[in-house]
């Protein structure tokens, strides 16, 4: 059943590896209902920003929360398991299956947090539904599947958690360019079918702004543009410099 989804708020973030500050000062927002891109090369931390909004990587400094009706609820601190329980969901960079289970199992594990346990047959046939080639290999290990197969597998798993909030890393790499296309095509179809928000980090720019709202291109850890519209990013400067080549 389709549901809303809260606000997501990054004030001030910074985060990295020991001496290494990946993320310096980020701010940004993703409102309910929207996709937003967050764009640029690899190494300019895309994927520690999504990373430490679901916890895995501790912040430095800076808050992340989510507000609804009125209250905000803290992430920085919590648990991942907590995190997910509120209701956000990764599609991780490399997909990270489980490659000797199945199809199924795979998609039954992602149905963890307590909102789905009870749903997990209703959302098991949802995803058929939405993904009719994982229905055809239900019994088939995950690890002898196509990059796109377990690309949408991925996405697959991460619906069975009934989340509100969909935070997807890198979805296009490894995937041949027809396979982009069908794929962000596929999100932008889940994103309305279950009136989720998106936060999408990606290279591929076409692909990228072809279904977001708005997005933010990051450079070296730090927002170095804003584009309110898919237009502003298609226009900007700093993207036709560094990002389109021209």
């Amino acid at each position: 059943m389709p549901i809303s989804a809260p606000r997501l708020i990054v004030d001030g973030l910074s985060a990295g590896y020991g001496a290494v500050r990946a993320l310096d000062q980020v701010s940004l927002s993703l409102e309910p209902g929207e996709t937003v891109a967050l764009l640029g090369t690899s190494g300019n931390g895309k994927s520690t920003l999504i990373n430490t909004i679901m916890g895995l990587v501790p912040p430095r400094s800076g808050t992340i929360f989510l507000e609804e009706n009125g209250v905000r609820t803290p992430l920085a601190g919590r648990r991942t398991e907590s995190i997910a329980d509120l209701g956000l969901a990764l599609v991780p960079e490399g997909r990270r299956l489980f490659p000797r289970l199945t199809v199924e199992e795979n998609l039954s594990l992602g149905a963890y947090r307590g909102a789905a346990r009870g749903q997990r047959h209703e959302r098991l046939a949802e995803c058929f539904d939405a993904f009719p080639a994982l229905k055809q290999r239900r019994r088939q290990l995950a690890g002898s599947m196509s990059g796109g197969e377990q690309q949408m597998l991925a996405l697959a798993r991460a619906l069975m958690s009934a989340p509100r909030i969909l935070l997807i890393d890198e979805p296009s790499v490894g995937l041949a360019p027809i396979l982009v296309s069908r794929l962000i095509d596929t999100i932008a179809a889940m994103k309305a079918r279950y009136r989720l928000s998106v936060l999408m980090a990606e290279q591929n720019f076409h692909q990228a702004v072809r279904i977001a709202d708005r997005g933010y291109v990051l450079v070296q850890g730090r927002v170095a543009f804003v584009g309110r519209t898919a237009d502003e990013l298609r226009n900007s400067a700093l993207v036709k410099t560094y990002y389109l080549g021209t």
